[in-house]
């Protein structure tokens, strides 16, 4: 069990903590006993067989092999809409086209759980679309890039939870940079960890609300502690509650995911225009979104937290963005 201590930016410190489907088939046999009861059922059979049409000369099925993902032509990503997906080759993460506007960063002082590095409130503006992973990155994609000589041939542990559609853990910020070079060396194109700003932008889908889908945590929304998910002490499979608005999935709870911003006490300063904030205390890195270990204020959209770059625990993780051609 891997463990380690987020370090908020103000406040209380946050800290990490920690199918099969068996299944079996009885078959019986039958005896036929007495030399009669064999030959009525032979003929039975031979009967049936009588019976049946002779052999159709059309196709068993209408079966095509599926599509080969491939790097998006410059037409084609030019063409993209908000909302549209693709995926650039076949063990690529999928993604999810976000549309260009602006919303206000960061929580109003009246939100009930706020911390003061949540402020102040700023708008913040993004021109052009970008692309989002729809789930947070998960062991199959991350085990594809140390399988291709990538990712430092680094195998995260699992923590015996699985691998899979399961969200990679026990990766650091350098892993997911590492990651993300692979895989823009892989497609051509510009892979990258998304910005605080765009974090939280992805996160809100439009709303002012304390979680994506309202003020009150509810239950079984997101996979926290206090979600009422019924999937706590570990992670959940990518995609096991609903999206967002975004069509995005895991934005809050599951894992913590890494964001390219140094660390700050708060937003005084802060980029108005989505970009990353690359300068400060860079030895560590924010992280957004909370955990499956995480109290529900900790899975606010407006929460931040931060921990060093290199470290690795069972509830970190992270995303990819794409910047598109305008």
């Amino acid at each position: 069990m891997v463990t380690f201590t987020l370090m908020p930016l103000s406040g209380q410190a946050a800290m990490c903590g920690e199918m099969q489907e068996a299944w079996s088939r009885r078959w019986r046999g039958w005896l036929i006993g007495g030399a009669a009861a064999g030959i009525v059922a032979a003929l039975i059979a031979l009967a049936l067989v009588l019976q049946q049409s002779p052999p159709s000369t059309k196709p068993a099925s209408t079966y095509r092999a599926p599509v080969i993902a491939a790097p998006l032509s410059l037409d084609s990503e030019r063409a993209l809409k908000p909302k549209d997906t693709f995926s650039e080759c076949s063990s690529c993460p999928e993604m999810v086209v976000l549309p260009s506007g602006s919303f206000t960063m960061g929580s109003p002082s009246s939100e009930e759980g706020r911390r003061n590095d949540e402020g102040p409130q700023h708008r913040v503006a993004f021109d052009g679309l970008f692309a989002v992973g729809k789930f947070p990155l998960t062991f199959d994609e991350w085990d594809a890039c140390a399988g291709d000589g990538g990712c430092g041939d680094y195998l995260a542990g699992d923590e015996g939870w699985g691998r899979g559609r399961r969200p990679a853990i026990n990766v650091s910020w350098d892993d997911a940079k590492s990651y993300v070079t692979w895989l823009s060396r892989k497609t051509g194109k510009r892979y990258r960890l998304l910005s605080e700003a765009e974090y939280e932008y992805a996160t809100r889908a439009g709303t002012e609300t304390r979680y994506p889908w309202g003020d009150d945590i509810g239950r079984g929304h997101a996979n926290c502690n206090g979600c009422d998910s019924q999937s706590q002490g570990k992670t959940s499979p990518a995609g096991s509650f609903a999206p967002n608005q975004f069509d995005l999935y895991d934005v809050v709870g599951n894992v913590w995911e890494w964001v390219e911003d140094c660390v700050h006490p708060n937003y005084d300063n802060a980029p108005m225009d989505g970009s990353a904030w690359t300068v400060g205390n860079c030895a560590a890195r924010v992280i957004h979104g909370g955990s499956w270990y995480s109290a529900p204020e900790f899975v606010r959209s407006a929460n931040r937290n931060w921990v060093p770059s290199d470290d690795r625990g069972d509830n970190l993780g992270f995303r990819v963005a794409r910047t598109l051609a305008p």
